[in-house]
């Protein structure tokens, strides 16, 4: 960060032609040269960041290429359809939103506590769990933050938080990539779940033991599950791994339930996405007593030497709202 900062003064305070020369960056915000980078980044394009500034697209452009002029490199490789951060600009993103984080510390220590977090927070969460769970606890954060502008990203790709511009994502499972702060916020416990008539189908064979449901049509999860599963008896402990042979395998917890409902075979899914259809009877709990082990739910960001007073908020309102909202998702009992 100290280099990019450098960079910018000396260059900025240096001495330059008059006459009808464009202006030179003494004369600029520098602050905004920066802010413009990052937002054309997090935006995708130009005219998106343009939009989401308030301003043109050649005054955008015209920032950027201040802002190469003045560190003396190519940030970003631009053609008619595609936008590409170079090797430069990857690094210089990553100290800019360093640079970002510090000013706003910066002039909220200056401040007080009392001003108010503005700015744009943008956050990845899945599809399904950001449909419906996280709405309330979202609309809670821009009740009391309405200075904060959110982009909420729907998917279950994995996240590149450069090229993305992702301020944090709301991940479900466990975490794996070691580069990242996670911090989990609550479990999201899953049951097995069919259709009466999948079971009927059985005639008078019962399932009594996990052994039983290989000879039940399956469907599969690939998120989380695919041809394996663990379960755990919830009063004894025992625990049991089994085998399956999914007849549908998808990546969509919507998916996976609908096929359920429409009687395409057995499914785990999380408790709170079914508790209604368990309720009407649609759908029936298989094997209430054995459980496959609840999901981690948690919030991932990058590390870094300061953070956004909004990220900071964000997280802050998550931890306290999120286990709430989990554990009163939950099957109610059968009548």
């Amino acid at each position: 960060m100290e280099h990019l900062i450098y960079a910018i003064r000396m260059k900025a305070d240096a001495p330059t032609n008059t006459g009808s020369a464009a202006p030179s960056l003494a004369n600029s915000d520098r602050i905004e040269l920066i802010q413009t980078f990052v937002r054309i980044v997090q935006a995708g394009s130009l005219s998106a960041a343009a939009a989401q500034m308030g301003t043109t697209q050649p005054t955008i452009s015209r920032r950027l290429q201040q802002l190469e002029r003045t560190l003396g490199v190519r940030l970003l490789q631009r053609s008619t359809h595609t936008m590409k951060l170079t090797e430069d600009g990857e690094r210089c993103f990553e100290r800019a939103k360093e640079l970002l984080s510090g000013w706003d510390a910066f002039e909220s220590d200056l401040r007080g506590a009392g001003v108010e977090a503005s700015g744009s927070l943008r956050v990845v969460v899945p599809h399904a769990f950001g449909q419906q769970q996280l709405i309330g606890p979202l609309a809670e954060f821009m009740r009391r933050h309405p200075r904060i502008n959110v982009d909420w990203m729907l998917h279950e790709r994995p996240n590149d938080f450069v090229s993305q511009g992702l301020d944090c994502a709301i991940h479900v499972g466990e975490v794996t990539d070691s580069s990242l702060v996670a911090i989990k916020l609550a479990e999201v416990p899953r049951i097995m779940v069919a259709a009466p008539q999948v079971l009927a189908a059985l005639g008078n064979k019962e399932i009594e033991h996990p052994r039983d449901l290989a000879a039940l049509p399956w469907l599969s999860l690939s998120l989380f599950y695919r041809r394996q599963l663990s379960l755990s008896h919830a009063h004894s402990g025992e625990r049991c791994d089994i085998s399956i042979q999914p007849r549908l395998v998808t990546d969509n917890l919507h998916a996976i339930c609908n096929a359920a409902l429409e009687g395409l075979g057995v499914c785990v899914v999380s408790a709170w996405m079914v508790a209604e259809y368990v309720k009407s009877g649609r759908l029936v709990e298989v094997l209430p007593d054995w459980r496959t082990d609840a999901l981690p739910l948690s919030v991932l960001y990058p590390y870094a030497r300061h953070y956004p007073a909004r990220l900071r908020l964000f997280v802050e309102l998550m931890k306290e709202v999120l286990p709430a909202v989990v554990e009163a998702e939950t099957c109610p009992p059968k009548p």
